[in-house]
């Protein structure tokens, strides 16, 4: 008989991705007989992530806490580490999973703290991106990986979502110490059903938090350049929260566009991708972002920077890639409007997306990491 395992997920920021990648993970872990429950912060999210809290709460057998944890490193770390230690180790964990940054290192702090009074607990990392978003050349860069390289002797297992990130972590912090393991995002079968476009769809949809690394501002510059270079009006709805909302609020209101360029908050993607007829992901640095795949397997056209995994999802030589920079998007953009059909056909089909990206396929291999790492 297969042992059941308790399995707890530690991450700071119940939003995006990460946000996603853990339920899914939690979904499927919880059908497959284990007991799971999450730690996480409590001052980030508003109403559209509790709602999501509110659907998977009742099914996790180890419950949902939600303590404040910074984003930064500083003086109230402390308080916010011990009351989480105090929290997990009442959920006596077999498997300690952190994603992100501040997660990762929360779980491997906990999990070591743990072995020290006999609990046998296998530390898990998932970067997600996190901390390798930062410049090499920079002095919190070098803080950073410098830490993370120290981290590395707490660490059982570390789980990269893409080899982009696999390779960017061995470029700034050096070749793990730790053993590792390259497991892609997966998607739910209902996902690969398409979306159709409401009747009064924008040209374009951006959908994603509201801030500089996902390019907000780019792709509103490039909405402008678009214009210029086709002679056509254009409009465009923009999807998410963030701090930096008002301010390209205001981006888009300088350039002419407060009539045409419209704000929505966070909503369910399948919603979102309805709005527009081509959607675009202008961001400056990605690990693997789910918006893609979603998009992709509802049977949305795409526009996308070449950053981070996302040409491990289009192909390297997909022609619906482009530079970080206002200019190359809007020559995409213009394609795109040149002929909308043939554009479409560019993208990867839903069976190869489903026979590499499926939740099965995901959820399957991080089980078995979790069983080899215990028997380790």
């Amino acid at each position: 008989m297969t042992h059941h395992l308790r399995i707890v997920h530690c991450f700071r920021s119940p939003v995006g991705g990460i946000f996603r990648h853990v339920r899914d993970l939690c979904e499927a872990q919880v059908a497959a007989g284990h007991e799971v429950g999450i730690v996480c912060d409590s001052t980030t999210g508003g109403a559209f992530e509790d709602r999501l809290f509110a659907e998977i709460r009742d099914i996790l057998a180890l419950g949902v806490t939600r303590t404040p944890i910074q984003r930064h490193i500083g003086p109230g770390d402390l308080g916010a580490a011990l009351r989480s230690l105090r929290i997990v180790r009442r959920l006596r964990p077999d498997i300690l999973h952190g994603h992100g940054a501040k997660g990762g290192a929360y779980a491997r702090l906990f999990g070591t703290a743990m072995r020290l009074s006999r609990r046998p607990v296998a530390r898990l990392y998932s970067p997600h991106g996190g901390s390798l978003h930062y410049d090499a050349e920079t002095l919190a860069g070098r803080f950073f990986f410098a830490l993370e390289g120290l981290m590395e002797r707490l660490t059982d297992q570390i789980l990269f979502v893409s080899d982009y990130e696999r390779r960017a972590y061995k470029q700034k912090i050096g070749v793990p110490r730790a053993p590792t393991s390259l497991v892609y995002n997966g998607l739910r079968a209902e996902e690969f059903a398409p979306v159709a476009d409401v009747p009064e769809a924008a040209d374009f949809v951006y959908i994603g938090m509201m801030r500089d690394l996902k390019g907000p501002d780019l792709f509103i510059d490039a909405l402008k350049a678009t214009e210029e270079q086709t002679g056509r009006t254009l409009s465009a709805v923009m999807v998410g929260d963030g701090d930096g909302r008002d301010r390209y609020a205001a981006q888009a209101g300088a350039l002419g566009f407060s009539n045409r360029v419209t704000f929505r908050p966070a909503m369910p993607v399948r919603q979102a991708f309805a709005l527009g007829r081509t959607m675009v992901v202008p961001s400056r640095a990605e690990a693997m972002p789910y918006i893609v795949l979603e998009a992709l397997a509802a049977g949305k056209p795409l526009v996308a920077t070449a950053v981070g995994g996302i040409p491990e999802i289009l192909g390297k030589d997909s022609p619906a890639l482009c530079a970080p920079a206002t200019a190359a998007l809007a020559a995409k953009m213009a394609t795109v409007l040149a002929d909308e059909a043939a554009y479409r056909c560019n993208m990867p089909s839903r069976e190869e997306l489903k026979a590499r990206f499926g939740v099965d396929v995901m959820t399957g291999r991080i089980e078995a990491i979790y069983r080899e790492t215990l028997g380790g």
